[in-house]
């Protein structure tokens, strides 16, 4: 056995066995971000897929590295931004250790992947942050009898269990949370914030429980939920059961449209450049002319790029002024004590459990223009009602981005 592991061969009930357990273990990781960091480099360092032992780590994630990732996502670095966080996690996973066998997918776990993607693996671990994916996730592994490791974070809190579906009968995630949140319900990290340091904090946890799972040590988490709060440095614990009159899980259920689920940002591909006709400048220069991916040159010119941004569905804040001034519905749909401090001028307040109620229609929200804290909410508000037929637009960047470019905020009139 390999130097590198012997300082957790030396633990008491630690041996070659449960190294070797590790080694031969089959692992999918759901999310290469700001839980995902801690857990990938963790079981790359245990000794988690070796290759020598048939095992294997497999990385899923559709997303590109951000600059604005790297407080939280240690795994990744400057020179990464703009790589594909799957291709990115597993070179650093290879170079903490070059024997394990790391398997990267940059795609989203989707339902008619879900069960393919996460067959012939040991355990899974969650460390998502959107809600249709945390479902779909416990759901695909209720099917396939998996254990699931599931972790999540928000501002200066962080959560971790283990799901175990035991043939039906074990917890799983809808036995905590077995109504799905509508869109907005629940801020995520780009809207409420986190702490970069708790992601550290749950990540290594849900690797250390990963860990006892694959190699048979200690009481997992399995019934338990494990509450952590930064400010108090504090952990409770909330015990779990199954529901008993809740159904086993016989199908996969899309609940993007219920819950919201903003498109992760793929790398853009590079738009085509087409020769310029001898003497007409440079030949490496391309001008209003050329053919980009947003469409033809005449397109570009005739209405120009802040219509085609309309077009797809989204607005900067730039272009708010000429919006109200034509007569556009400017909402806000963050909630009650997010408005307290100041709101756009001109825009109506609408929190998003209220929009997406029953009783709105198209004649009513049609062309509006909506904005939460940082565009997440606004997106997946603005899926929701486009799955009824009710086109709106989205703000990028949303209340953030206004406020930088100098908006004018109001107070709310109590």
């Amino acid at each position: 056995m390999s130097d590198r592991y012997a300082r957790q061969l030396r633990l008491p009930g630690f041996g070659s066995e449960q190294q070797r357990r590790l080694g031969a273990a089959r692992v999918a990781v759901l999310g290469a971000g700001g839980l995902g960091s801690p857990v990938l480099e963790y079981l790359a360092a245990a000794g988690v897929g070796r290759r020598e032992d048939g095992g294997w780590i497999t990385v899923i994630d559709p997303d590109v590295v951000d600059t604005s990732n790297l407080h939280r996502q240690v795994i990744h670095t400057t020179a990464a931004v703009g790589t594909a966080k799957a291709e990115s996690a597993a070179g650093r996973m290879r170079a903490v250790n070059p024997e394990i066998e790391v398997r990267p997918h940059v795609g989203v776990l989707a339902v008619d992947t879900a069960l393919d993607l996460l067959t012939g693996h040991d355990l899974v671990l969650d460390g998502t942050d959107n809600f249709p994916t945390r479902y779909l996730a416990s759901d695909a592994c209720e099917l396939l009898d998996l254990p699931l490791v599931w972790g999540s974070i928000l501002a200066y809190a962080g959560q971790v269990s283990v799901f175990a579906a035991d043939g039906g009968r074990g917890v799983t995630y809808r036995d905590v949370h077995p109504v799905p949140p509508g869109p907005g319900e629940v801020p995520d990290c780009a809207e409420a914030g986190v702490l970069g340091m708790l992601c550290g904090v749950i990540g290594s946890t849900m690797a250390l429980e990963a860990v006892k799972v694959l190699a048979g040590l200690g009481e997992p988490l399995v019934g338990r939920i494990a509450l952590f709060d930064a400010l108090t440095m504090r952990w409770t614990e909330l015990p779990v059961a199954r529901d008993p009159d809740r159904a086993p899980v016989t199908a996969l259920e899309d609940l993007t449209l219920t819950c919201g689920l903003p498109g992760a940002r793929l790398p853009a591909p590079a738009p085509p450049v087409e020769p310029r006709p001898s003497g007409s400048g440079e030949s490496g220069h391309t001008g209003a002319g050329s053919v980009g991916s947003e469409g033809t040159a005449t397109d570009v010119t005739a209405r120009g790029a802040a219509t085609l941004a309309r077009e797809a569905g989204h607005v900067e804040a730039a272009e708010l002024p000429a919006l109200l001034a034509a007569g556009r519905r400017l909402l806000d749909i963050r909630e009650d004590h997010e408005v307290a401090d100041g709101m756009l001028a001109g825009a109506e307040h609408v929190p998003a459990g209220t929009l997406l109620g029953a009783g709105r229609g198209a004649g009513e929200l049609s062309g509006a223009v909506l904005y939460c804290a940082a565009g997440r909410r606004s997106e997946a508000a603005q899926a929701a009602l486009r799955a009824r037929g009710i086109e709106v637009l989205s703000l990028d960047g949303g209340f953030a981005a206004a406020r930088a470019a100098q908006m004018p905020v109001v107070l709310p009139e109590r």
